[in-house]
């Protein structure tokens, strides 16, 4: 899928989330929406976009992507 597109959708999605009253909490949750409605190639992109800087991802959303990789990464251990 193009990054442009997964950008804006994790932007989205961390819009949604913005009314959480603590940051971790949001985090916290665009991580999970991501781990459970993205398929692995949409979220291993988004996280490969993020390691080589993140461009265009809104603070929020990059630290939801942060808590994927993350995730993932405890799930690979």
């Amino acid at each position: 899928m193009n990054i442009e597109r997964l950008v804006a959708m994790v932007n989205d999605i961390s819009r949604y989330f913005a009314s959480e009253p603590d940051s971790q909490a949001g985090a916290a949750g665009i991580a999970d929406h991501l781990k459970r409605f993205w398929e692995p190639g949409m979220r291993k992109q988004i996280v490969a976009h993020l390691a080589a800087g993140g461009a265009g991802l809104e603070p929020l959303a990059k630290n939801g992507v942060e808590r994927l990789a993350e995730i993932d990464t405890k799930l690979r251990a």
